[in-house]
């Protein structure tokens, strides 16, 4: 190799776009495209053709660029089109509305000829793009559908068998899964159901802790205790709220000393509510240890769902059980703090108080 040829080559393995070429990574699609004077093409950062020789490669910003110095679209990659990951996000979109509008959950082997792949790589992408299996997405617009039901006030049966159950006992096998009570109750707007609720102050400001017979079903910080309230009612509109209870209180006041000393962990049953994805997501969650952080990328990671980077976020913004569900050691990837549902300061002084502890 000549010295020129050295040179070229040292230039391109030292730019960090090279990583992504040698790893085909299809994050860096539309990010960037790179020729190969050798062929004469240019290529996307995914491209499965072989990995070229360093000295033979130039980085182009667009497309435009890279044909104005005279290479042509490679034929495998497509880098003028869609990208590989545009294409998939609309075949996964397709199939959500598919199964939406489906009476009853479509078979993997129906969704792998509506998109025309195999079984295996519909499953695959599906997972990786949602964050869900097809099956596991469909349970999940089935249950949502019926809490949508019953809140229009449709009977309980009506709305098991509108919203796709197959059986009444099926579904009652996990309602409190699905609903965190009875369907009835659910109806109700949680009528009948007894939470137990208190507020306390702490170093963070305001602080509710609210419990069903399930486990705590609420953490809530603020500035304001009279809107922590009114967020507790708003969460459960008919339900019955039982405050000043003194045995309760002792338990809000295991949830401060917890807030004010992490180290001394916290063991209370909890009555976590949400969607399979959310559950996922919050159950991830709990494993970051204390004076620890990830990024909302690392979690998208654990759960199996690397693309689902925003929907992790929304995720760890409607976590309602503070600390409890520690959303707040999920940072930037820069480690920067992003946004916290009870404020960023909050957020910053409970992560520098666990990194003392």
């Amino acid at each position: 190799m000549s010295t020129k040829s050295a040179a070229r080559a040292a230039a391109v393995v030292s730019d960090p776009r090279w990583a992504a070429v040698v790893a085909a990574d299809p994050a860096a699609d539309d990010n960037f495209f790179y020729s190969v004077c050798t062929t004469g093409v240019y290529c996307r950062p995914s491209c499965a053709s072989r990995t070229p020789r360093p000295e033979n490669v130039a980085f182009h910003a667009t497309v435009a660029e890279a044909e104005a110095a005279g290479f042509r679209a490679c034929k495998r990659c497509k880098p003028g089109g869609q990208s590989q990951a545009e294409l998939h996000a609309e075949m996964v979109a397709a199939l959500c509305r598919f199964i939406e509008d489906a009476e009853t959950a479509p078979r993997l082997a129906v969704l792998a000829e509506q998109a025309g792949l195999s079984a295996y790589h519909v499953h695959r992408i599906f997972k990786a793009i949602t964050g869900l299996t097809p099956r596991g997405y469909a349970a999940a617009r089935r249950d949502a559908r019926l809490r949508d039901e019953l809140k229009r006030g449709t009977t309980v049966t009506e709305a098991i068998y509108g919203a796709g159950y197959g059986s009444g006992g099926r579904f009652y096998a996990r309602a409190e899964q699905v609903l965190g009570m009875t369907p009835s109750a659910y109806r109700a707007g949680g009528a009948a159901t007894a939470i137990r609720f208190a507020v306390g102050e702490c170093s963070l400001g305001s602080i509710l802790v609210a419990a069903s017979a399930r486990g705590v079903c609420a953490i809530l910080l603020g500035d304001d205790p009279d809107k922590l309230v009114r967020d507790l009612q708003d969460r459960f509109p008919r339900a019955e709220l039982i405050g000043g209870d003194p045995a309760f209180e002792r338990q809000v006041a295991s949830v401060v000393a917890f807030v004010e000393a992490p180290g001394l962990g916290l063991d209370l049953p909890l009555d976590v509510r949400g969607t399979a994805f959310q559950q996922r997501v919050w159950e991830a969650l709990r494993t970051i240890p204390a004076g620890a952080t990830v990024c909302y990328a690392d979690i998208a990671e654990r759960i199996g769902a690397p693309r689902s980077v925003r929907a992790v976020a929304q995720a760890c913004a409607q976590n309602a059980l503070a600390v409890a569900i520690p959303c707040h050691r999920v940072v930037q990837r820069d480690g920067g703090l992003s946004g916290y549902r009870w404020g960023v300061e909050r957020k910053r002084k409970l992560l520098d108080r666990e990194a003392s502890a």
